[in-house]
Protein backbone atom coordinates (compact mmCIF):
# COMPACT_ATOMS: atom_id res chain seq x y z
CA UNK A 1 0.00 0.00 0.00
CA UNK A 2 2.73 2.40 1.34
CA UNK A 3 5.13 1.30 -1.83
CA UNK A 4 2.78 3.49 -4.48
CA UNK A 5 3.96 6.51 -2.27
CA UNK A 6 7.63 6.10 -2.33
CA UNK A 7 8.18 5.09 -5.82
CA UNK A 8 5.89 7.10 -8.23
CA UNK A 9 7.34 4.74 -10.96
CA UNK A 10 6.25 1.55 -12.14
CA UNK A 11 8.35 -1.29 -11.88
CA UNK A 12 11.07 -2.27 -14.58
CA UNK A 13 11.19 1.53 -15.14
CA UNK A 14 14.75 2.71 -14.27
CA UNK A 15 15.09 5.85 -12.43
CA UNK A 16 17.30 9.12 -13.87
CA UNK A 17 20.31 9.85 -12.08
CA UNK A 18 19.77 12.56 -9.53
CA UNK A 19 23.11 14.42 -10.76
CA UNK A 20 23.63 14.00 -14.42
CA UNK A 21 27.46 15.03 -15.40
CA UNK A 22 27.41 17.88 -17.79
CA UNK A 23 29.36 16.97 -20.51
CA UNK A 24 31.55 19.21 -23.17
CA UNK A 25 28.60 19.86 -25.79
CA UNK A 26 26.08 20.48 -23.20
CA UNK A 27 27.48 23.58 -21.52
CA UNK A 28 28.85 26.77 -24.01
CA UNK A 29 31.08 27.54 -21.02
CA UNK A 30 32.32 24.31 -20.19
CA UNK A 31 36.00 25.22 -20.58
CA UNK A 32 35.62 28.53 -19.17
CA UNK A 33 36.84 27.01 -15.41
CA UNK A 34 40.37 27.31 -16.38
CA UNK A 35 42.47 29.74 -14.49
CA UNK A 36 43.90 30.96 -17.74
CA UNK A 37 41.02 31.81 -19.72
CA UNK A 38 39.61 33.80 -16.97
CA UNK A 39 42.50 35.51 -16.16
CA UNK A 40 42.71 36.51 -20.02
CA UNK A 41 38.85 37.57 -20.26
CA UNK A 42 39.14 39.55 -16.89
CA UNK A 43 42.11 41.21 -18.70
CA UNK A 44 40.62 42.12 -21.35
CA UNK A 45 37.77 42.93 -19.95
CA UNK A 46 39.38 45.61 -17.70
CA UNK A 47 41.68 46.67 -20.76
CA UNK A 48 38.21 47.21 -22.21
CA UNK A 49 36.20 48.99 -20.28
CA UNK A 50 39.09 51.02 -18.66
CA UNK A 51 40.03 52.54 -22.08
CA UNK A 52 36.11 53.27 -22.33
CA UNK A 53 35.83 55.00 -19.34
CA UNK A 54 38.76 56.93 -19.52
CA UNK A 55 37.75 58.03 -23.30
CA UNK A 56 34.27 59.41 -21.33
CA UNK A 57 35.72 61.02 -18.38
CA UNK A 58 38.17 62.80 -20.80
CA UNK A 59 34.79 63.88 -23.34
CA UNK A 60 32.35 64.60 -20.61
CA UNK A 61 34.38 66.93 -18.59
CA UNK A 62 35.55 68.84 -21.88
CA UNK A 63 31.43 69.80 -21.59
CA UNK A 64 30.21 69.23 -18.72
CA UNK A 65 32.84 69.77 -15.40
CA UNK A 66 32.21 68.47 -11.73
CA UNK A 67 28.23 68.87 -11.26
CA UNK A 68 29.09 68.86 -7.22
CA UNK A 69 30.45 72.08 -7.74
CA UNK A 70 27.47 74.17 -8.95
CA UNK A 71 25.41 72.47 -6.28
CA UNK A 72 27.40 73.23 -3.20
CA UNK A 73 25.29 76.02 -1.70
CA UNK A 74 24.11 76.87 1.56
CA UNK A 75 20.79 78.51 2.77
CA UNK A 76 22.52 82.75 3.41
CA UNK A 77 23.88 82.14 -0.12
CA UNK A 78 20.17 80.92 -2.19
CA UNK A 79 19.12 84.20 0.32
CA UNK A 80 21.42 86.42 -1.17
CA UNK A 81 21.51 85.12 -4.52
CA UNK A 82 17.70 85.48 -4.65
CA UNK A 83 18.31 88.63 -3.38
CA UNK A 84 20.73 89.85 -5.66
CA UNK A 85 18.59 88.14 -9.03
CA UNK A 86 15.31 89.83 -7.30
CA UNK A 87 16.79 93.08 -6.83
CA UNK A 88 19.78 94.11 -8.73
CA UNK A 89 20.22 97.56 -7.84
CA UNK A 90 20.73 96.94 -3.77
CA UNK A 91 23.43 94.72 -4.80
CA UNK A 92 26.60 96.61 -2.95
CA UNK A 93 29.25 94.95 -4.40
CA UNK A 94 31.81 93.62 -7.03
CA UNK A 95 29.99 92.11 -10.05
CA UNK A 96 32.90 89.51 -10.81
CA UNK A 97 33.68 86.51 -9.91
CA UNK A 98 36.30 85.50 -7.49
CA UNK A 99 39.43 83.83 -8.31
CA UNK A 100 42.25 81.69 -6.35
CA UNK A 101 45.12 80.07 -7.39
CA UNK A 102 44.77 76.19 -6.95
CA UNK A 103 47.42 73.30 -8.13
CA UNK A 104 49.59 76.48 -10.20
CA UNK A 105 46.50 77.55 -12.37
CA UNK A 106 43.41 79.83 -11.27
CA UNK A 107 39.89 78.54 -10.16
CA UNK A 108 36.80 80.36 -9.04
CA UNK A 109 35.52 79.50 -5.98
CA UNK A 110 32.27 77.26 -5.27
CA UNK A 111 28.92 79.19 -5.16
CA UNK A 112 28.83 79.16 -1.09
CA UNK A 113 31.65 81.16 -1.05
CA UNK A 114 31.10 83.87 -4.30
CA UNK A 115 27.80 85.04 -4.99
CA UNK A 116 28.43 85.84 -8.65
CA UNK A 117 29.23 82.37 -9.14
CA UNK A 118 27.13 80.44 -11.20
CA UNK A 119 24.71 77.90 -10.00
CA UNK A 120 22.29 75.03 -10.79
CA UNK A 121 20.27 74.61 -7.62
CA UNK A 122 18.27 77.87 -8.04
CA UNK A 123 17.27 76.99 -11.35
CA UNK A 124 16.40 73.18 -10.78
CA UNK A 125 14.63 74.49 -7.55
CA UNK A 126 12.85 76.96 -9.60
CA UNK A 127 11.80 74.47 -12.51
CA UNK A 128 9.99 72.00 -9.66
CA UNK A 129 8.34 74.83 -8.30
CA UNK A 130 7.17 75.79 -11.82
CA UNK A 131 5.72 72.08 -11.81
CA UNK A 132 4.16 72.36 -8.65
CA UNK A 133 2.46 76.14 -9.32
CA UNK A 134 1.18 74.85 -12.33
CA UNK A 135 -0.55 71.13 -10.88
CA UNK A 136 -2.15 73.46 -8.82
CA UNK A 137 -3.53 75.90 -10.83
CA UNK A 138 -4.45 72.62 -13.27
CA UNK A 139 -6.45 71.46 -9.87
CA UNK A 140 -7.77 74.91 -9.67
CA UNK A 141 -9.22 74.89 -13.15
CA UNK A 142 -11.04 70.68 -12.60
CA UNK A 143 -8.45 70.06 -15.81
CA UNK A 144 -5.95 68.21 -13.71
CA UNK A 145 -4.49 64.89 -14.83
CA UNK A 146 -0.99 63.30 -14.62
CA UNK A 147 -0.59 63.84 -18.58
CA UNK A 148 -1.28 67.52 -18.20
CA UNK A 149 1.57 67.85 -15.34
CA UNK A 150 3.63 65.90 -17.79
CA UNK A 151 3.04 68.03 -20.84
CA UNK A 152 3.97 70.75 -18.73
CA UNK A 153 7.04 69.13 -17.92
CA UNK A 154 7.94 68.60 -21.34
CA UNK A 155 7.21 71.84 -22.68
CA UNK A 156 9.40 73.28 -19.39
CA UNK A 157 12.55 71.19 -20.54
CA UNK A 158 11.72 71.94 -24.45
CA UNK A 159 12.03 75.71 -23.51
CA UNK A 160 14.63 75.43 -21.00
CA UNK A 161 16.63 73.63 -23.90
CA UNK A 162 15.95 76.42 -26.43
CA UNK A 163 17.21 79.18 -23.77
CA UNK A 164 20.14 76.97 -23.85
CA UNK A 165 20.68 76.72 -28.20
CA UNK A 166 19.79 80.16 -28.00
CA UNK A 167 22.21 81.49 -25.46
CA UNK A 168 24.85 79.30 -27.05
CA UNK A 169 24.30 80.63 -30.32
CA UNK A 170 24.77 84.41 -29.29
CA UNK A 171 27.66 83.70 -27.50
Amino acid sequence: MYDNYRNPHPPGMQMPPPNPQPGPYDNPLYGASSGLIKTGLGVYGEKFLGSSSEFMQSNISRYFSNPQYYFHVNDQYVRNKLKVILFPFLHRGHWTRISEPVGGRLSYKPPMYDINAPDLYIPFMAFGTFIILAGFTLGFMGKFTPEAINLQFTRGLIGWGLQIVFLKGLL
